[in-house]
């Protein structure tokens, strides 16, 4: 998000016009909470991870008159337009600013990389890194001391960040939301591994996966967007499996771990490069409109278009991680 941040202003600057940050996302827009930024303030946040102005969970359209106060506050601040940088949530509260009347365009960030109208959303790379490299370091546990690890990843719906970091650490088995599973296969699994003689077994698993026999497990809580707290399916089956093999099993639950550090290189060019083409639609008049990565390029959708549909695993990346299992 400070890749982001750095290229609207250095954009922004450019065509003479003068920047506010708002910080602590919809929250800081119902109370008006704003600072000027220059390029002298965000030059060097690039390498920097999360967000200088802040983020939070805050439905405005939960909030009494949220909705009215936002344009109300746009309108006090005297702002020309608005770059909203955020998830199918925030996005969803940009469309309907949009249907209001207020002129403002989308950016895509999610580490979930679960939006259908780009292809790549910035965080996700950085995310699959992180967790990789958490992997690569479990792994040498679990072979020095003949464990069973099953690593927790984040994941609601879509399991992008599992898929690709358990493929890329060698994972000896997957499992994501798109595709219940079955608790019993998977402890055949390690036991057959185990009397083969491979006694050291890493299960990467979506927070967000459920047992095809019942729903999955939760904590029961949910933010102002509806969305359940979701963690416990890790340990779970990890109980599951020692209880059931009698194997030394361990349960580490990566969670926010993975949301922060350095951006990759990849998510800082992306993020630029949608910093950079965001002030450009709104310098062509283009309103109601996200930004978005379509195989190298980068183009636009509508609002409306880029929260339409929540984009989960493919076929194909679904098949490479049957076809890896071992």
């Amino acid at each position: 998000m400070n890749a982001v941040t750095r290229a609207v202003v250095k954009r922004a600057e450019g065509y003479g016009w003068e920047v506010l940050g708002i910080r602590h996302g919809w929250e800081g827009f119902l109370r008006g909470d704003s600072t000027k930024l220059t390029y002298t303030d965000v030059a060097g946040i690039i390498n920097v991870g999360g967000t200088v102005l802040k983020s939070s969970r805050t439905n405005p359209t939960k909030r009494a008159g949220g909705i009215e106060t936002i344009m109300e506050n746009s309108t006090k601040l005297g702002l020309d337009a608005v770059i909203c940088v955020g998830g199918d949530d925030t996005l969803g509260v940009a469309a309907m600013l949009y249907k209001r009347g207020l002129k403002i365009v989308g950016v895509p960030k999610t580490m979930d990389n679960d939006l259908s109208s780009t292809d790549y959303t910035f965080g996700f790379d950085s995310a699959v890194n992180e967790a990789t490299h958490a992997i690569d370091n479990l792994r040498t546990t679990a072979e020095s001391h003949d464990r069973v690890f099953v690593v927790e990843i984040m994941g609601r719906e879509a399991g992008w960040v599992a898929a690709y970091s358990g493929i890329a650490s060698g994972a000896n088995l997957i499992i994501v939301p798109e595709e219940p599973f079955d608790l019993e296969e998977v402890i055949s699994f390690v036991r057959s591994r185990h009397e083969k003689g491979e006694k050291a077994t890493v299960i990467v698993i979506s927070e967000g996966a459920s047992l095809k026999q019942l729903k999955g497990v939760d904590q029961g809580k949910v933010d102002e967007f509806g969305n359940v707290r979701l963690g416990g399916i890790g340990q779970f089956l990890g109980d599951e499996i020692e209880k059931s093999t009698k194997y030394d099993t361990r349960v580490a639950v990566l969670g926010h771990m993975i949301r922060g550090g350095s951006p990759t290189a990849f998510d800082r060019v992306l993020s630029t490069r949608f910093g950079l083409a965001a002030v450009d639609l709104i310098k062509d008049g283009k309103f109601g409109m996200m930004v978005s990565l379509r195989g190298t390029k980068i183009t636009a959708v509508s609002l409306e278009e880029s929260t339409s549909k929540q984009r989960l695993l493919d076929s194909e990346i679904l098949d490479v991680i049957k076809k890896m299992s071992y």
